[in-house]
């Protein structure tokens, strides 16, 4: 420390007009206790977490996607550079070595360095030796430049995690949606044999003079209606494919190869009535924002101790001669050892410069986190209301389908007798496409709530607190 003391002293007294500024404040950095993220986990949650659904071919699609992705590749290689930038960093830390060698045949100036009888004459010159040098790092440079690597590679990691993540969290609700449209094809095509149905039987009351034929091209009307809708619907269905296809990376050849979901939308996943908050902190996008401020830190401080000499050892030992003969010689050995200590003393502002754009770095690194462990928090309290909103009207929608399939059932059966019209049939009939339809969206909306849920806690409900988030209405 009195080393270091004196060597501050020694620079400030040569190169005052180059300290380094006075620390600008900075944002507050939300902390653990602020959002109720206490306890938090080392790691993001494992891969697997799509085999709740129990479907063989999910579990396929979503190791394709992982396997097959850009996405994936992209975050990968960008892992392998930060960890790269690693090693270079903490390579600085140790002592450098060189081994150098020449030979130059060459004519010597008459009147210039070179002494008679070389001057004026050409000869061989040799040379070999090595070198070694070591940055002692007294102020720390190196080791926060190491500390920002390792950062670097840490959060490089967590956003792969994330990449991996999101990348099954988009197939998995992708083939909830093609769910989801195959369902609806199902619904289409029972109201077209409703439909169908309810054609013949107004032909057979024409027939039997209790309808006009005006009943009876109202009803063969709706079946061309009927038949577009379960048209819409399969190219949708077929639409719900090629998006999978493409999420999974894979081309058009792949279509024919995707089949029907066989998920239980409705058991899959199932989410415990409380969620403890602290599992944010283990979002991979929370821990890479939290180690990128980390590593803009330790560079605010790398440009800080720029300012300070470097301190550095120096050793060379070798040999040289004019002519290759007396090259082997003992008088042509040479060597030396010494400190070698540089500092700033006029750099055009280039050093201030740097550190402040250091500091705005951490500004940005620090609004960085804060925003996305408000957005967690965000994120997770609109899917568990969404959820429980969706529960409620799920409750309410299946007493009005029960209703409303009797209704219909009863209309059918009154109309058949001649005891009501068509319109009432067409009416009840209407009320139950739209409830049936209704109740798809809903146990597929849950489905994707609660992936998005999963996805928004880092991967798993599993509870390792008693710290409550909120509740959920089972």
């Amino acid at each position: 420390m009195r080393i270091q003391s004196l060597l501050l002293l020694f620079a400030a007294a040569l190169a005052g007009c180059v300290l380094p500024p006075k620390e600008a404040p900075h944002p507050e950095q939300l902390t653990n206790d602020r959002v109720g993220l206490a306890g938090v986990a080392a790691e993001p949650v494992a891969d697997g977490w799509w085999n709740s659904f129990q479907d063989r071919q999910l579990d396929r699609l979503v190791r394709q996607g992982l396997k097959d992705s850009p996405t994936l590749v992209q975050a990968q290689a960008r892992l392998g550079e930060a960890l790269a930038q690693t090693q270079s960093a903490q390579s600085k830390l140790l002592p450098s070595a060189n081994l150098d060698a020449s030979a130059l045949y060459q004519r010597a100036p008459e009147n210039y360095l070179i002494p008679p009888p070389l001057a004026g004459h050409t000869f061989w010159m040799g040379q070999a030796g090595a070198s070694l040098g070591w940055d002692l790092d007294f102020w720390g440079r190196q080791a926060d430049a190491v500390h920002r690597a390792q950062a670097l590679t840490q959060s490089a990691q967590y956003d792969a995690d994330n990449a991996r993540l999101m990348l099954a969290g988009a197939i998995t609700q992708a083939y909830v949606e093609l769910y989801r449209e195959y369902a609806l094809v199902d619904i289409a095509e029972r109201s077209e044999a409703q439909r169908q149905n309810i054609v013949n039987i107004t032909r057979r009351r024409v027939s039997a003079g209790l309808d006009t034929r005006l009943e009876l091209r109202q009803a063969e009307g709706q079946l061309p209606q009927a038949r577009v809708a379960r048209t819409q619907a399969q190219a949708a269905a077929d639409l719900a494919v090629h998006q999978l296809a493409a999420l999974t990376g894979q081309g058009a050849d792949s279509y024919a190869s995707i089949q029907r979901p066989t998920i239980t939308v409705d058991a899959a996943l199932p989410v415990p009535t409380a969620l403890p908050i602290n599992l944010l902190a283990r979002r991979p996008d929370v821990l890479s924002a939290r180690l990128n401020v980390q590593a803009a830190d330790a560079q605010r401080l790398a440009d800080k101790a720029a300012f300070y000499p470097d301190v550095n050892l120096r050793a060379i030992a070798g040999i040289g001669a004019f002519g290759m003969n007396n090259l082997l010689e003992w008088s042509a050995r040479g060597y030396g050892a010494g400190p070698l200590i540089s500092l700033p003393l006029f750099d055009g502002g280039r050093l201030r410069a740097e550190y402040r754009g250091s500091e705005a770095q951490l500004d940005v690194a620090i609004a960085g986190y804060n925003d996305t462990v408000l957005h967690a928090v965000q994120q997770t309290s609109d899917q568990i209301t969404r959820l429980d909103a969706l529960a409620r009207e799920r409750v309410d929608l299946q007493q009005t389908l029960e209703a409303n399939e009797a209704a219909y059932s009863l209309a059918e059966e009154r109309y058949k007798a001649g005891l009501a019209s068509y319109l009432s049939v067409l009416n009840a009939e209407t009320q139950v496409l739209t409830a049936r339809q209704t109740m798809v969206d809903i146990l597929a909306n849950q489905a994707v709530a609660r992936v998005t849920l999963l996805l928004a806690v880092g991967g798993s409900f599993d509870p390792h607190s008693s710290r409550i988030l909120t509740r959920i209405n089972p």
